[in-house]
């Protein structure tokens, strides 16, 4: 049988590189489009067999080229997000213009299935930008295409993120580590393989859902996921609770930055947990596996954080 393509926006993050490899151990071909093909290519390419992946550079506002891309494509998968916003690279851009222009195109071109990440907890966050973006979003994708599939995770982690490997280079740098409303947040992080092979298994199973909710079977608090970190990477430190007040001046500064470690948005989006809201399905009601454990994961790549580095290692005799 001829492999179906799928055309994916967003494949060079860890979501992204992960999934190609899912999809295509499945005999799905990947498109991947990418703004860098020299940067991120070399990258993609490891992630499939010979023949099953084409990297395609552009822009994902270049109507034309994103037009031609879809009229080869069977399958769509969006995984284009972003957590602060740059001239063109805004969250009604990214979020909703983006996401409305795609959904459209798979409707005309009558793919089978189109999917797209979006993010949990943004039905509750009333005050942030980012999430009434991607809130706004989904409505337009759902007008477009009424059996597209909307995922929503926590906190997705491995060794290639930007959530646990950020917080162990700064836990290591710094002696007091500054938390936001007490650190009581609560999360249910989810490994990125475990999403990934669930986004795969909704392809191969075709399961039609409009909005489904992805969890790992942990729900922690922010404060008990760095206790975790610290404890993964062998350090002690304090963890301070910040007054609201000064995390805001803090945040004004570090907004300056080209990549700010926290904006007043992300700030805001911190006030509201980020755990299964009651309102929908979720990964538990559906055959998907989604069982792996944070601390038992974050283990196997936290040596690189220790002062020991590779050599902390544990052996197996």
């Amino acid at each position: 049988m001829k492999p179906k393509n799928c055309l994916i926006f967003g494949a060079s993050g860890q979501i992204g590189r992960n999934l190609i490899r899912s999809l295509t151990k499945n005999n799905i071909k990947v498109t991947a489009l990418t703004r860098n093909i020299h940067q991120k290519g070399y990258k993609l390419k490891t992630q499939a067999n010979p023949g099953y992946l084409e990297i395609v550079e552009g822009s994902i506002f270049d109507y034309d080229l994103i037009k031609r891309l879809f009229s080869n494509a069977d399958l769509c998968v969006n995984l284009v997000g972003i957590l602060f916003e740059k001239g063109k690279n805004n969250f009604n851009n990214v979020h909703v213009e983006f996401p409305k222009m795609i959904s459209k195109l798979a409707s005309n071109y009558k793919l089978k299935k189109f999917i797209h990440l979006s993010a949990l907890g943004i039905e509750s966050a009333e005050d942030s930008i980012y999430a009434q973006s991607k809130l706004k979003g989904e409505k337009e994708i759902l007008v477009n295409f009424d059996k597209a599939v909307i995922v929503r995770p926590s906190i997705v982690y491995s060794v290639d993120d930007n959530f646990t490997t950020q917080l162990m280079t700064l836990l290591g740098l710094l002696p007091v580590f500054p938390i936001y409303y007490n650190g009581k947040t609560k999360f249910r992080p989810i490994l990125c393989s475990d999403l990934t092979n669930s986004l795969t298994k909704i392809i191969s199973d075709n399961i039609e859902e409009n909005i489904i909710e992805f969890v790992g079977p942990e729900e922690m608090s922010f404060k008990e996921i760095l206790e975790k970190l610290l404890t993964s990477i062998e350090k002690k430190r304090l963890l301070l609770p910040m007054p609201i007040t000064l995390a805001r001046m803090t945040a004004y500064i570090f907004e300056l930055l080209p990549k700010p470690l926290i904006t007043n948005d992300q700030l805001r989006l911190l006030k509201y947990d980020n755990i299964l809201s009651g309102k929908h399905k979720s990964n538990t009601d559906f055959d998907f596996d989604c069982s792996s454990r944070f601390e038992e994961e974050v283990n196997k790549y936290s040596y690189m954080w220790k002062d020991e580095g590779e050599y902390s290692k544990k052996r197996v005799n």
